[in-house]
């Protein structure tokens, strides 16, 4: 396992404010209403540039996980504005209910992903798309069938991760398009190495965010994301019913055409939170050395991480972060 140090400054277990950073700034939308129509709401404000065969890239979680985005919500967002898209997805690189596709057509019809089609990537191989500017990769393989897609809608459940500390719009993509055998791999283990998850902290931010650049880059324009800050484990949706339990409250959804501006104003809107409502889930990201996503995709050139707050809700008046979570209530089980 390569021990390469970070660039001074972007180590992954330090917050950066967001009054040190620098560059320019992009546009987050943002509303309160976690529901279907809050949903299909944020969408609007994203969705121009989403022409042709669009897939839409979804954690569908291991079987019963408890805190996947609803299906009715996605449900719902396709059949008034999405008619003729699929959900993509890849199998895993872990043993679990996604790790064949036979057994992940299985899971689908237990978390209720029955209502499109549903496409798994992988399922017939993989295709190379080009790292550009990489320093672990020139390449990373997808499932073959992203190369289907005109558009890729990326509808991210925002939570921790066990591994990267916190899983965005850029795990969703970086982790969720690489084909289970070989592109995890790539992420994930060391050439050789006996150990699956061997690479961790900085290395393995960095290979994430590299990975999800080749898509990025693969679908320039025609890409947009939504996180919605909902069940907010430490634990990943990839942990199903083993998760960890929702201590974090629910904030909102968020959407934008910048990948990086929506998974900083994501990890920005945790720590605008009361500090026993954060500690938790900021724990996991500093831990696990997550917030080198975030530094790694600026120097990467994926986006800005300065952006302007848009609250949709309130005639789509620029809001802070401490606006934007001020009448945030402490979690409880729905």
């Amino acid at each position: 396992m390569s021990t390469q140090n970070p660039v001074p400054g972007t180590g992954g277990n330090h917050y950066i404010p967001y009054e040190e950073r620098t560059g320019a700034e992009s546009v987050v939308y943002f509303t309160r209403d976690l529901s279907a129509e809050g949903l299909r709401k944020i969408y609007q404000r994203i969705c121009q540039n989403l022409t042709g065969k669009t897939g839409i890239k979804l954690h569908t979680g291991e079987p019963q996980g408890p805190n996947i985005i609803p299906p009715p919500w996605v449900e719902s967002l396709i059949q008034t504005d999405l008619p003729d898209a699929s959900i993509v997805e890849t199998n895993t690189y872990y043993d679990g209910g996604r790790y064949t596709t036979e057994q992940h057509r299985e899971t689908l019809k237990v978390n209720g992903w029955t209502f499109c089609p549903v496409d798994i990537m992988d399922e017939e191989g993989t295709t190379a798309l080009p790292v550009k500017d990489g320093k672990w990769f020139t390449e990373m393989h997808m499932g073959s069938h992203i190369l289907n897609y005109d558009s890729l809608f990326v509808l991210t459940h925002f939570k921790g991760h066990t591994q990267g500390g916190f899983g965005g719009s850029a795990k969703n993509i970086g982790i969720g398009c690489a084909d289970g055998r070989i592109g995890k791999a790539m992420i994930h283990t060391t050439p050789g190495s006996s150990d699956q998850w061997d690479i961790a902290k900085e290395e393995f931010m960095e290979r994430m965010m590299e990975s999800a650049k080749a898509v990025v880059d693969h679908f320039g324009e025609h890409i947009s994301f939504v996180n919605v800050l909902r069940n907010m484990s430490v634990s990943c949706d990839c942990e199903g019913v083993a998760a960890q339990p929702v201590v974090t409250p629910n904030i909102g959804i968020l959407a934008s055409l910048d990948i990086l501006a929506i998974d900083q104003a994501s990890v920005d809107l945790v720590y605008a939170l009361k500090e026993e409502d954060y500690h938790d889930l900021v724990e996991r990201m500093e831990s696990r050395h997550g917030l080198r996503q975030l530094t790694y995709m600026k120097e990467l050139h994926m986006g800005n991480d300065r952006y302007h707050l848009i609250d949709i809700d309130n005639g789509d008046k620029e809001i802070t972060l401490q606006e934007a979570v001020k009448d945030v209530v402490p979690f409880t089980k729905e």
